[in-house]
């Protein structure tokens, strides 16, 4: 594609949206979120928080939680989380820790092969109970019961593991603390604090002391760093690329993707920056640029995690050698994301090969044109559409609807903006 212009604005951050939803419930009182994103995935947060007995309003792009001050009821049908690993891994740390309460927590044959594992170790060490088929994954019932606080040194930086221990240790006697390897995404801790919740952060250790008490409040959330990576990678790789992007989450701890962009020599201003609540936030915008080859790993890898689909897709446009390593984690993502990036872009003509961690992507050549799958995982299926933008002829990304988990509109978008 020769040219990608215009000014967007991308759905609300995922992450966020789920949690909203999920501290909402937990609180006392109403919780209001706007700009909550209205994909599979969080609005399956939503119909598991309804089973158990929490009311939750749909209006346009706000919902409103009526919040159950931490009495759940137990659900009369299995909770299907979909696709969702937040869903499910969360809600574990949740229901772990409501006495009396018993639920089956289950999802798609996606996230029916994710690991749990890594969850439910600290959990049963604050003395949860669950059962589970081989292995420790989905299906996975749930008997709730008081549970006791621990110091847990979490073996990899999952903000998701990180999340259902710290919302365990909520309703946990004494003090629960964390500590990763690398720090992972805040929105939980941050969104604690706006539902009044005390904790403290040290480098990558976070405690809090349980029977504390949530309250409702609003929350206004971004535009989703994520979504927007996609458009950003787009603009960069054009002939002629010119392109606003509106409200955007530029939280330190996921605008990893802007720090690796910017290192490959990528023209991306961040205007307007402001607080939004507990977030800051930012309008970028994005010139085409002549990038060049990187080497990334360590401490940036969990600052964008869910962004190295776009990193890759725009190393190809780069001069040089990009490799991306400590990224293992990409194999127990919706699909193993760097088998299937090598597997599809080598299809297109990338020169692209696999490392046990992660990729190398030698760029300046050109792509063709064909068709690709994006083994029903939403990031491949974006990444993929991406990449053909750039490729010489026709493109075809079967298991397009797969985007629906998080960008509804991403489609639509895409062909405003290259139109």
């Amino acid at each position: 594609m020769d040219t990608i212009s215009g000014e967007i604005t991308v759905p609300g951050d995922k992450s966020i949206s789920h949690r909203a939803v999920m501290l909402g419930a937990m609180a006392r009182g109403t919780t209001v979120v706007k700009g909550f994103l209205m994909g599979e995935d969080c609005l399956s947060t939503v119909s598991c928080f309804r089973q158990l007995g929490v009311p939750v309003e749909i209006k346009e792009d706000t919902v409103i939680i009526t919040g159950c001050g931490g009495q759940l009821q137990s659900p009369d049908a299995v909770l299907d989380a979909g696709n969702s690993g937040t869903t499910v891994r969360l809600l574990m740390g949740i229901l772990a820790a409501s006495p009396g309460l018993s639920a089956v927590l289950d999802g798609d044959n996606s996230l029916a092969h994710r690991p749990m594992g890594r969850v439910m170790t600290p959990l049963i060490r604050m003395g949860a109970q669950f059962a589970s088929r081989e292995d420790n994954y989905l299906p996975i019932s749930v008997s709730g019961r008081q549970l006791w606080g621990i110091s847990y040194s979490s073996p990899v930086a999952s903000a998701q593991v990180k999340s259902a221990v710290l919302l365990a240790g909520l309703s946990a006697g004494g003090d629960t603390e964390i500590t990763e390897p690398f720090r992972s995404r805040d929105h939980t801790e941050r969104m604690l604090k706006a539902f009044g919740a005390k904790l403290e952060s040290h480098g990558t250790t976070v405690a809090l002391t349980g029977g504390q008490a949530l309250h409702g409040c609003q929350v206004k959330v971004p535009g989703d760093i994520s979504s927007a990576a996609f458009f950003i990678t787009a603009a960069l790789t054009a002939k002629e690329g010119s392109l606003g992007i509106k409200n955007v989450g530029i939280n330190h701890t996921r605008s990893g993707i802007i720090d690796a962009l910017r290192e490959m020599g990528a023209d991306i201003r961040l205007n307007n920056r402001r607080m939004s609540g507990y977030e800051e936030v930012a309008d970028l915008h994005i010139e085409s640029s002549d990038l060049r080859g990187a080497v990334f790993g360590g401490d940036l890898i969990p600052r964008m995690i869910d962004e190295i689909p776009a990193l890759a897709v725009a190393a190809l446009a780069a001069r040089g050698s990009t490799v991306i390593k400590d990224a293992a984690e990409l194999r127990v993502k919706e699909s193993d994301r760097i088998e299937v990036l090598v597997k599809e872009l080598r299809r297109m003509g990338a020169d692209i090969s696999e490392r046990p961690d992660g990729l190398e992507i030698r760029g300046g050549r050109r792509l063709n044109g064909t068709a690709v799958s994006g083994y029903g995982d939403h990031r491949m299926a974006m990444a993929l559409a991406v990449a053909g933008l750039m490729a010489d002829g026709e493109t075809l990304v079967k298991d397009a609807e797969s985007v629906t988990v998080s960008f509804p509109n991403f489609w639509d978008m895409l062909a405003l903006v290259s139109a």
